[in-house]
């Protein structure tokens, strides 16, 4: 078939829907639909079986084509008599009359799949594993076929609202047995009784559903009996959430409006100056192509629906898009200190010997990974929203290099399945266990879900932290369009975030030193670095500490995991290091021995919006540029794996930087080991930094 061909006629055709629904619904109204004129009628009937029969024999040969609606849709799954009997029921009655009659449910089987692969192209990724709530697997089981090629998150509440059995079911297959009526998967053992005695079975019932919703991002709701299955719900349950419904009425809006609903996917197409129900679309096809029912084929429906662009409706019932996505992100305790944060080890620590820290390090590495903290409130300019989990493991990084490097990917992918879980699209790594073994590239193999370490923004946003630095501390002279007249040095230059901020600050300063241990590796990278800026001068050296005294900026890059990296007596009055390593390279203690010298710790990043979750020891708003990465990537819906591995692309840290920059990211104020540097703080540096100057010319 390649297209439909009519006849015009001046008749105008009609259409009768008779509507187990309310009367007050009513309408009448003509319309054009695939070159023909149409004259369409709504009757309700209030739920009164005898009158829609009455109805239906009264309209027979009256009109062209006879829509049911409002009726309970056969499930989609299930023994053969329960998918057929409310079919037959509509056949039965179609073989008493002439006319045809339609409930619409050919039309709504092919909408159902047309909708989730139409709004997952058009968005992209839009269901990437999302945490989806069918309040009736057994109607909506093609919905939940093709929802389940997008996400494995799947919760069925059949058997809470069926049965009234305290129990969901969270895949297809089960799904399919529950249809079966097997009722192994049912079972509630002891408490079951236990529930039963305490708390009235239904009141449970009603209690974990609402926490059902609460977990869900996504709820399909089925059109019939659609206010039952809400009742009760408030903004609690539903505030934040897409709807898949079918039919979405004008009254159906606003009660999801009022309950704080972002998205709307009605899977019924509105294709009139009305919204009407699958049964009168279909009554129009059939009307057009005057076919009986039995003879309309899906890929007719399929070929009028891409013919006519019937694609289903998205509601924003707040009137503003809204899409949010959703990530993960790996933290741990820097050091045994940080163990002492939790208020328990902190009072037992108090009275217990000076080992009894050890020993909760050493415990605590073993501990499965928990959530330490939700983020939620993250919005770019763009109206992309993102929130997510903050996903602790226990263990220090002195712990990590104690064991195997598979000790910490065990945990590691534990975490990425719990992320999995709670519906993360993507998952960052951060601190330590993006540096352990092979920098991700395992876990990143092994994981269901897309993994970062967040490395090519942590390289891009030390260098515009040390930019920043450099131009606020005024000691350097720097013109518009020219590089800086000064000399920068690179500690741990051959690593993965070290080798790019060489390449950065090769753009950026007149001389760059190149350190590390590796001669081999320096080598390379001084010709690959000279090869795409041959303006710079470049030295390669593996005794940094001879050159501390000439440099104007330096950034240490290592992985020394709290190992002597600098000697910052050593350093020049003035400059500015950028400490991007995890753990830190220099001690507050260090810091603390050169009030003449400004130390940052790389460069923090300013999420846009109005974020909230526990705190990372950064003020409010602020985060790591590794966590802002994962952020970036899950606002752009870019779910893949970004940053992985000990070579960083400079291509990538150039397109994260912009997408920072597209999505609202900014430097955040520039923070030291004691928190962030205000405008009077680094003024004081540079003034120490004048007068130690001033004091050894006079040597």
């Amino acid at each position: 078939m390649t297209g439909f061909q009519f006849k015009l006629e001046d008749k105008v055709k009609q259409i009768v829907s008779i509507s187990l629904g309310d009367s007050k619904n009513d309408y009448e109204f003509e319309t054009e639909f695939l070159g023909r004129d149409f004259k369409i009628n709504r009757l309700g009937v209030d739920g009164d079986m005898e009158e829609a029969a009455r109805l239906v024999l009264e309209w027979d040969k009256k009109a062209d084509v006879i829509g049911i609606g409002n009726i309970k849709f056969p499930y989609g799954i299930g023994p053969r008599y329960l998918i057929r009997r409310h079919d037959d029921k509509i056949k039965s009655l179609g073989k008493r009359i002439q006319t045809p009659v339609t409930s619409g449910n050919a039309l709504r089987d092919v909408s159902f799949e047309w909708a989730l692969r139409f709004v997952d192209h058009k968005f992209g990724n839009y269901f990437k594993n999302a945490r989806v709530l069918f309040l009736s697997g057994m109607i909506n089981y093609k919905i939940a076929g093709v929802m389940a090629e997008y996400t494995d998150n799947l919760t069925f509440a059949d058997p809470v609202l069926e049965n009234g059995i305290s129990k969901f079911i969270h895949s297809l297959k089960d799904l399919e047995s529950y249809a079966r009526g097997a009722n192994e998967i049912l079972q509630w053992l002891p408490t079951k009784r236990l529930t039963s005695s305490v708390v009235p079975i239904k009141t449970w019932n009603d209690y974990i559903l609402k926490k059902a919703m609460q977990k869900a991002t996504i709820i399909v709701v089925p059109f019939y009996n659609f206010y039952e299955y809400l009742k009760d719900t408030t903004l609690e349950e539903l505030g934040g959430k897409t709807i898949i419904t079918s039919t979405a009425y004008d009254d159906r809006i606003e009660f999801l409006k009022e309950r704080g609903v972002d998205v709307i996917i009605d899977t019924t197409p509105k294709i009139l100056q009305k919204v009407v129900g699958p049964n009168v679309i279909e009554a129009l096809i059939l009307a057009a192509l005057e076919k009986p029912n039995n003879k309309i084929h899906d890929d007719d429906l399929l070929e009028i629906i891409s013919l006519q662009k019937m694609d289903p409706r998205i509601v924003y019932p707040s009137g503003v898009k809204k899409r949010v996505n959703r990530f993960a992100f790996v933290i741990h305790p820097l050091s045994k200190e940080f163990l002492r944060k939790d208020k328990a080890v902190d009072f037992i620590s108090g009275f217990t010997p000076p080992k009894f820290l050890d020993a909760v390090e050493k415990v605590i590495a073993y501990a499965p990974p928990w959530v330490y903290s939700k983020v939620t409130g993250i919005k770019s300019p763009t109206g992309a929203e993102a929130e997510g989990w903050l996903i602790t493991v226990g263990g220090t990084p002195k712990q990590m290099l104690a064991h195997k490097p598979e000790f910490t990917y065990t945990r590691l992918l534990q975490a990425a399945r719990m992320a999995k879980r709670m519906g993360a699209q993507i998952m960052g790594l951060g601190a330590f266990t993006k540096v352990v073994g092979d920098a991700g590239v395992t876990v990143a193999k092994k994981s269901q879900i897309p993994i970062t370490t967040g490395n090519s923004y942590s390289a891009s946003g030390a260098l515009w932290a040390a930019a920043d630095a450099v131009r606020r501390m005024g000691l350097i002279k720097i013109e518009k369009g020219k590089k800086i007249a000064g000399k920068a040095m690179v500690l741990g230059a051959t690593g993965a975030i070290g080798s790019v901020c060489c390449r950065l600050l090769a753009k950026a300063f007149d001389e760059v030193y190149l350190a590390s241990r590796n001669t081999a590796k320096l080598l390379a990278l001084q010709q690959s670095i000279l090869d795409e800026t041959p303006d710079v001068k470049l030295k390669i050296t593996t005794k940094p500490d001879r050159y501390l005294s000439e440099m104007d900026a330096i950034v240490t890059a290592t992985s020394g995991a709290g190992k002597k990296i600098l000697d910052i007596t050593r350093v020049k009055p003035g400059c500015v290091i950028t400490d991007v390593a995890r753990p830190l390279d220099l001690s507050p203690e260090d810091v603390a021995k050169r009030s003449d010298v400004l130390v940052i710790e790389s460069g923090e990043i300013e999420l846009p919006g109005n974020p909230e979750m526990k705190s990372i020891g950064l003020p409010h708003k602020v985060v790591y540029a590794c966590l802002a990465e994962t952020i970036v990537l899950a606002l752009e819906g870019r779910y893949e794996i970004f940053t992985i591995g000990r070579e960083i692309e400079w291509e990538k840290v150039r397109e994260i930087y912009k997408l920072g920059l597209k999505h609202g990211m900014k430097l955040a104020a520039i923070s030291g080991v004691n928190g962030v540097f205000t405008d009077e703080e680094i003024f004081k540096v540079r003034d120490l930094a004048l007068e130690a100057r001033a004091k050894a010319k006079k040597q």
